[in-house]
Formats: C-alpha cells, sequence, structure tokens
C-alpha cells in the first residue's frame, strides 16, 4: 500500500496570529458528556463549525452556545427546528439578541468536558498530522472520560 500524497488527507490545520492550530466543537447531553464531535481548521469561524454540525444536532428543547455560536442565521435555524438558544450576544452587535442567563450557567459542564479532554497530553498538544487521526484519539478520550467511568 502506498502512503497518502501530500494534500491527499485533510489535516484541518489553520492558521492564525498563534500559529497552526484547530477547533474542536461538540454537542454535548444535559450532563456535559460529548455526543457529536467537529474538528474544523482554527481560522474557520465558530458559527459556520455550528452550521455544519446543524443537520446532526439531537432532538432537544435548549442549546447553550458561546459568543461565537452567535448569529442571526443560526439562531433562525435553532429555532425553526423547535430549539431554544441561549447564546449570549457578541459585544458589538446592533440589536443584541437576549438569553436566559440562568440557563447559561450549565454552559460550564461543557467547559469541564474540554478541560477533561486536554488533560491527555496527546489531544492538547495535537501530535497527529491527520484530521482522523487525532479527531479519533479524541473519541477514545471521550469514550473513557465519560462513558465507561459513570
Amino acid at each position: 500500500m502506498q502512503p497518502a500524497k501530500r494534500g491527499d488527507v485533510p489535516r484541518a490545520i489553520g492558521r492564525t496570529k498563534g500559529g497552526l492550530n484547530s477547533k474542536l466543537h461538540a454537542v454535548c447531553d444535559g450532563e456535559g458528556r460529548p455526543v457529536r464531535l467537529l474538528l474544523t481548521e482554527g481560522q474557520q469561524s465558530d458559527h459556520k463549525g455550528a452550521a455544519t454540525l446543524l443537520p446532526d444536532l439531537p432532538l432537544s428543547k435548549e442549546m447553550l452556545g458561546d459568543k461565537g455560536y452567535d448569529s442571526d442565521a443560526y439562531r433562525a435555524a435553532l429555532i425553526k427546528r423547535g430549539i431554544t438558544p441561549c447564546i449570549p450576544p457578541r459585544a458589538k452587535r446592533k440589536h443584541p439578541a437576549t438569553y436566559c442567563k440562568t440557563l447559561y450557567k450549565q454552559r460550564h459542564k461543557v467547559e469541564n468536558m474540554f478541560a477533561k479532554l486536554k488533560d491527555w497530553r496527546r489531544i492538547a498538544m495535537r501530535y497527529d498530522r491527520c484530521a482522523h487521526a487525532f479527531l479519533s484519539a479524541i473519541q477514545i478520550a471521550a469514550f473513557v472520560i465519560f462513558w465507561i467511568n459513570q
């Protein structure tokens, strides 16, 4: 079997001010356990990654997201699916959208999930060049951390 040629395998690594990096988007259940994962390039905006995950969202009442997911189109798509968006507005927004601050406090569970994943050095440092190898490591870590250690 021949090794893959340069550029054949997507790396999902983008260039930003901080150097080469990638973003991990996660859809979590109410306990902060990851249900869906998506890896994108570092320079891609958060709401474009969220739009990619939108068709795969499980049935739910609310969706908690950080300011990077704040866009009118994404909010409208969530409402069309019957999901109430709980996303704080960006600071420079002309017409800030409202959100439930009490419900938004539950987002710490998602942040804790990312912190637990990054305890694994292989994930925190991104040693893998290929996106599929890196995402596989993340999925194994998530399975071990969240589903076996209940």
